[in-house]
């Protein structure tokens, strides 16, 4: 076992780590960046560096400056978490050059899936149903009329590098002009984001629930899944609340996707933990999105309704223990949900940075709050605009959703602006109470008139 972590990261998921190894009984080091002085993450690490100015470029995208603290704290591995460097394949060789443990899967595993077009490929080769579109790269304008052709509108543009709905267009109809000029602005966005200007092109589903599934696995050939998120509460293409298990995933088809993802893993020899996320049509059917090679924002909700601690079994797996663990052993219990807190004007979302005057987090039987704000904390314009993620569990969904809509009216967040509002406004939406909705939900919500707030919450 690793004896000092260090985690190149920042914010709630440094804590969490932190948390993790302690329990463990394993040291911790946090990097932080000047603004990040007095984040909880830096006060509760047993030590703490500053690698630079506030600008992620200087300190916490600076791999220099980490692997220096990582020589100079005596860190005997290093967890990146998510974002940042945590699927840069580049600088997991270097942690392993360096002597280092890399908790997380091998670099040719990131390498692999942080392309989309290759990991399209490797997962058809592996076996996983794949939505009809380019078998890989599309090379001009001219060969991309041909391909969305064949497949049929709507079709999806796709950035090769991409993530996060940035260098993704929907063309609904046959345009010649509307098509050129959509995948020559995808193109330069995808381009300005990664680096990358590379487009895939594939059939646009109207109607999908994005599922993900969680997988774990060891460096001896063992593979579990841990059951499946549902993930389609998206406004675009950024994930808002995730609950598990899906209110569209019944039994027969969480063996059917766990079994053929556990299938996939072993087959490209996988190790430590990730998540293929895929699209679930109208009428059961499954197709191979994408997999995250790292830890997930959401992950949470797995963890409470698994009883499992993802953050332990990935340095435990990274340190060379075995899995331990059956699929057999696997049993769901009770509604997870979890909310993004987000520090944005609930109504028109634009980033709302500042002093957080008053601060109360909720609690109670099933509430779990992961989060590094304070009243006095200053929620910094540099990075990710999440404040927390407010995670609630009960015996079922109904009950589940009634924990959530009363710890979302107990959270107090004052002097910034967040997007709790919009999340009362959701756990009462009644397609999604019901469980009949898709990646839509939010954009029809968000075109219903916004109700007057209660006196409770003015």
């Amino acid at each position: 076992m690793f004896s000092r972590i260090l985690i190149a990261n920042r914010g709630e998921i440094a804590l969490r780590i932190i948390r993790a190894a302690r329990e463990l009984g394993i040291q911790t080091v946090a990097v932080h960046s000047t603004a990040d002085a007095n984040s909880l993450h830096v006060k509760f690490a047993d030590q703490s560096f500053c690698i630079g100015p506030a600008p992620s470029k200087e300190s916490y995208l600076n791999i220099p400056a980490l692997l220096s603290a990582a020589e100079v704290s005596g860190a005997d591995a290093i967890h990146p978490g998510y974002g940042f460097l945590s699927e840069n394949a580049e600088f997991a060789e270097m942690v392993a050059h360096c002597g280092l443990g890399w908790i997380g899967p091998r670099a040719e595993m990131i390498r692999m899936m942080g392309n989309k077009v290759r990991a399209k490929a490797a997962m058809k080769e592996a076996g996983l149903p794949q939505l009809p579109g380019s078998p890989g790269v599309v090379s001009d304008e001219r060969e991309l009329l041909k391909l969305c052709e064949k497949i049929g509108f709507p079709v999806i543009l796709k950035a090769a590098s991409g993530g996060g709905g940035r260098g993704m267009k929907i063309i609904r109809e046959k345009d010649r002009d509307t098509l050129v000029q959509q995948f020559r602005t995808a193109s330069a966005e995808a381009l300005s984001a990664f680096g990358n200007g590379d487009m895939y092109v594939e059939r646009y589903v109207e109607r999908p629930r994005h599922i993900e599934i969680q997988i774990v696995a060891d460096d001896h050939g063992n593979i579990i899944h841990l059951g499946e998120r549902e993930c389609s509460v998206q406004r675009r293409h950024q994930k808002m609340l995730e609950e598990s298990p899906s209110p569209a995933v019944n039994e027969k088809l969480r063996e059917k996707m766990g079994k053929v993802a556990v299938e996939a893993m072993k087959r490209i020899g996988y190790n430590n933990v990730g998540t293929i996320e895929f699209l679930l049509d109208e009428r059961g059917d499954f197709y191979f999105m994408e997999m995250n090679t790292r830890i997930q924002v959401e992950h949470p909700v797995t963890e409470a309704v698994t009883g499992i601690d993802l953050l332990k079994e990935q340095i435990r797996l990274a340190a060379g223990e075995q899995l331990g663990r059956s699929q057999k052993s696997i049993q769901l219990k009770g509604h997870a949900i979890e909310c993004r807190v987000n520090a944005e004007d609930p109504v028109t979302f634009a980033p709302s940075p500042g002093l957080i005057t008053a601060y109360h987090a909720p609690g109670g039987l099933g509430v779990r709050v992961d989060s590094v704000a304070y009243e006095q904390y200053r929620v910094l314009p540099f990075y990710d605009s999440m404040v927390a993620k407010l995670i609630v569990t009960a015996d079922s969904r109904p009950a589940a959703i009634m924990r959530m809509r009363r710890s979302l009216d107990e959270y107090i967040v004052e002097g910034i602006k967040t997007n709790i509002p919009f999340h009362r406004r959701l756990l009462a939406y009644e397609p999604f109470v019901q469980g009949r909705y898709d990646t839509r939900l939010v954009e029809k919500l968000l075109a219903e008139p916004v109700p007057s707030p209660s006196p409770q919450h003015r």
